[in-house]
């Protein structure tokens, strides 16, 4: 019987439907192993020998394989048919020879089926083969060029620019793209022009619209009517002069379909029709492939198999008709860079099944389904035929001239089912529907106006577009895509709003520095070639080693130069860079970056200790302005928070200040000085906007914990105060007390005004609520005796999940472990682990290391009976 392994468990659940009992399928639940993310796991100088580990959340799903394979002797890896599931497909085999799993006489093979269909899993099972070693080397060479670059230029990123967080190879080049748009846009200057427009009524009665194209007997370009005196007087020419219907021609025109979808091109069209994020339309597609409904999601294929191509014809012709239907299939060519990592287009795995007979109740998987079916259907069906009219209506002396565009359509073909989204909404003429208009005929002028217009910036991206011109400029591959345009929204370093994307400034700060002391490798030309390679290398034409061999010798050069970069160096480059956007020309003409509080100091780009960045004047310390990281703005200097906190005023003497801390946003009193290193610290609660604290507000702040007096029980003080977890009440000695009774307020506002009635209700009601809190707890599962130092050791279930108990000692049992798996060994180990973090001592354990490690190393002996069978 033998083992079979996919990906995840939904696809293990529906092909163990299809093979039936007489297999095991199990789930390797995605990647198996990864590069630890350390200095050391690629090594160049050792041939690029890579130093792979088992995720522990891996680890017991390799054993359940490995356990698997003790009773059935052959392996069959179905991993997904792409380069990253022959990646895992790889990893396994490495893992488990690594285990003595696969053994010499082990039969293992490999399956690829492009749907989870019972035709597709059992045809796959007869045609099994080897793991694909020019893939494998792909991935291995992407996987450590993506490591060298990450781990050698992060670092020098946060040693040379504070506050950035991370570089990667392509998700650099993709932050780019970004950044050079929105300095398109702020470098954009518009430019005013006119138009003519001209509501013309035929002799019929019927109206149309035309637009000036010749004034003076000149073809007007779009800038010869500059401004509003020009185009009164092109309005004048109009009407001081009769018009005919000078010529009208049609002609027919056709509008074929739109090739089935491939990754890229689902991700741009659900961006445009639902607002869906590349990832989130990635997991959606996963879902309906998982389900059996799609065919594998992550491909560069736009060609269908034959059967599916008659299929979708079948289903043309049963739904619209033989006249919807071409004379000959449509053949669509593959885009793919070579034929080992092409796979068919995205669609759904059966033509017959419409999204209504599909019957999937998730709203976003039926949206996206309904989009593959439409997209696959109009793929293959006829061309929509047109007739387009183009008429021109001149005065006698032909000194002017109007256009009249329009179109009717005399076939909706494809349209019928399907239309592809644009990326951004353009008005077109060509689609109004013109009246009977004939040659010679009078045009009567209803109204003749002129319009103003100004030319537009470039758009942002959304990330439809920006996956199109990663697409076009062969930056990433298809199943990269979504990671990267996630990981940069992640960093913080692009924010989207209404589905647009809006580089941050540290985003441009990071462009800046790359692009200065790295412009080759987040060049677009560079990145694509290098793509090009692992092409190569994929389609067995290029040796791997030789690949990063080549890269590394450059980049390690490049890295080893900005060794001795000073950061005021660094920073002195980024303002000259970033000039335009943090210091653009004033209204006045006089120096952007002169200080406007000294009036002598040059503002420029500094980083705080805490990371990120502000704009700071040179005087400093004599001069403190600042304002925060961006060009000027008056209304947000008002309120922001600089780095060296925001002055609200001064109390009794002290200064009082709002800072931005590590753990959120505080009010400080005074300043930190030998003499008051820690100064009176209070954080603003959750619901104030720390931009808006007034001063008395700050001070209120800065009051507490405020005493309400003695308990009228005890005697013993009660306070209130706001914490980590909101406004309460504490009653005990001081607020820094570790015992008492704490008990929770409603509202920040409670804080300052609950009396000592009402705080004593609720303390009581805490106290009450603890009925069972003195009880035993009682154990789940009893291991035993603690074997070095005694008493008993047992597992409890608590609020936040199983734990082991020893003495007053509780560790966490992690989610890698079942309770009911774990052994005493491992019960002290995370004993002596919580223990050792806690500060407490350990039981009896520093020198009795190594006999735990001697008992762990006798485990081989409880093997012995499985190496009977």
């Amino acid at each position: 019987m033998p083992v079979v392994v996919v990906e995840s468990p939904a696809k293990a659940k529906k092909i163990n439907g299809y093979l039936g009992s007489n297999y095991t399928v199990l789930a390797s639940y995605g990647h198996v192993r990864d590069l630890p993310p350390k200095d050391g796991s690629v090594l160049p100088d050792e041939d690029f020998d890579m130093k792979w580990e088992i995720a522990s959340d891996s680890k017991k799903h390799i054993k359940a394989i490995v356990d698997a394979l003790k009773n059935d002797n052959e392996l069959i890896l179905a991993t997904d048919p792409d380069r990253e599931g022959e990646a895992i497909s790889w990893h396994l085999t490495e893992a488990l020879t690594a285990k003595k799993a696969i053994k010499k006489d082990t039969p293992v093979s490999r399956v690829v089926f492009n749907a989870i269909t019972k035709s597709a899993v059992t045809d796959a099972m007869k045609n099994p083969r080897q793991v694909d070693a020019p893939l494998v080397e792909a991935y291995l060479a992407r996987r450590a060029l993506d490591y060298l670059v990450g781990f050698n230029l992060s670092p020098v990123l946060w040693r040379k620019l504070p506050g950035a967080k991370s570089a990667g190879r392509v998700q650099s080049v993709c932050l780019r793209l970004i950044v050079e748009r929105e300095m398109e846009i702020e470098a954009f200057r518009n430019q005013e022009y006119w138009t003519v427009k001209a509501l013309l009524q035929s002799p019929r009665g019927q109206t149309f619209e035309a637009r000036l194209t010749t004034l003076a007997g000149k073809k007007l370009d779009k800038f010869d009517l500059g401004n509003e005196t020009q185009a009164e007087m092109a309005v004048q020419a109009i009407n001081s002069r009769d018009l005919v219907i000078k010529s009208v021609e049609a002609k027919p025109a056709t509008r074929n379909p739109s090739p089935p979808f491939m990754t890229s091109t689902l991700q741009q069209e659900a961006s445009r029709k639902f607002g869906m994020g590349a990832r989130q339309t990635m997991s959606v597609a996963q879902r309906l492939y998982e389900a059996g409904l799609i065919t594998y999601m992550r491909t560069d294929g736009i060609d269908m198999a034959p059967e599916a191509v008659t299929d979708t014809r079948e289903a043309i012709k049963s739904k619209f008709g033989g006249n919807y239907l071409p004379d000959q299939p449509r053949i669509y060519k593959n885009k793919a860079k070579n034929a080992q990592e092409a796979h068919e287009c995205i669609r759904p795995t059966e033509m017959s099944v419409s999204t209504e007979d599909a019957k999937i109740a998730d709203s976003d998987q039926r949206k996206l389904y309904d989009l593959i079916y439409k997209r696959t259907m109009a793929s293959q069906m006829a061309a929509a035929r047109l007739e387009r009219t183009v008429v021109d209506i001149s005065s006698a002396d032909e000194q002017v001239v109007l256009r009249a565009n329009g179109q009717v359509m005399v076939f909706d073909g494809f349209i019928a089912i399907y239309e592809e989204g644009k990326d951004d909404s353009v008005v077109d003429d060509d689609d109004k529907r013109l009246p009977q208009l004939t040659e010679g005929e009078k045009a009567d002028k209803k109204s003749v106006d002129p319009e103003q217009h100004f030319t537009q910036p470039p758009p942002r991206y959304t990330e439809a577009t920006l996956v199109k011109r990663m697409e076009e400029l062969g930056i990433g591959r298809p199943s990269t895509y979504a990671s990267i345009v996630t990981t940069i929204q992640d960093r913080g370093y692009v924010e989207k709003d209404k589905n647009r994307l809006i580089p941050q400034d540290k985003g441009r700060l990071v462009t800046a520095f790359l692009t200065n002391y790295f412009r080759k490798y987040i060049g677009y030309d560079f990145t694509a070639d290098l793509e090009n390679q692992l092409d190569e290398v994929s389609a067995g034409e290029a040796d791997y080693k030789k690949v990063l061999g080549q890269f590394w010798r450059d980049f390690s050069a490049a890295i080893a130069e900005t060794a001795d970069l000073r950061i005021t160096e660094v920073l002195e480059k980024i303002n000259e860079v970033l000039e335009p956007h943090l210091f653009p020309p004033t209204e006045d003409g006089s120096d952007p970056r002169l200080c406007p509080n000294c009036g002598a100091g040059r503002l420029s780009m500094r980083t705080a200790r805490s990371g990120g960045a502000f704009i700071g004047c040179s005087n400093y310390p004599e001069c403190r302005y600042t304002r925060p990281f961006g060009p000027p703005n008056p209304e947000a200097e008002a309120s922001a928070i600089p780095p060296e906190g925001k002055l609200l005023g001064t109390d009794e003497g002290d200064e009082i200040r709002i800072f931005k801390g590590r753990f959120g946003p505080y009010a400080q009193r005074g300043e930190v000085t030998e003499e008051n290193k820690k100064p009176k610290r209070q954080g603003i609660p959750d619901g104030w906007e720390p931009e808006e604290v007034t001063l008395d507000q700050a001070v209120m702040l800065l009051s507490l914990p405020r005493e309400l007096g003695p308990h009228p029980e005890d005697g013993i003080p009660v306070w209130a105060n706001i914490g980590r977890y909101g406004p309460y009440l504490k009653h005990a000695e001081s607020t820094s007390h570790r015992g008492g009774t704490n008990a929770n307020l409603e509202s920040i506002e409670d804080v300052w005004t609950v009396g000592m009635n009402r705080a004593v209700q609720l303390l009581a009601e805490k106290v009450a609520s603890r009925g069972q809190r003195g009880k035993a707890a009682v154990p789940i599962r009893e291991l035993g005796e603690h074997p070095e130092a005694g008493g008993p050791v047992n597992i409890f279930d608590g609020k936040y999940g199983p734990y082991v108990k020893w003495e007053k000692i509780n560790a966490t049992i992690p989610d890698t472990i079942e309770p009911g798996d774990l052994t005493m060994a491992q019960a002290v180990h995370l004993i002596d682990e919580r223990a050792e973090k806690a500060g407490k001592k350990k039981p009896a354990k520093k020198k009795a290391a190594p006999k735990k490690k001697t008992t762990a190393k006798k485990a081989p002996a409880k093997k012995k009976p499985a190496a009977k069978e």
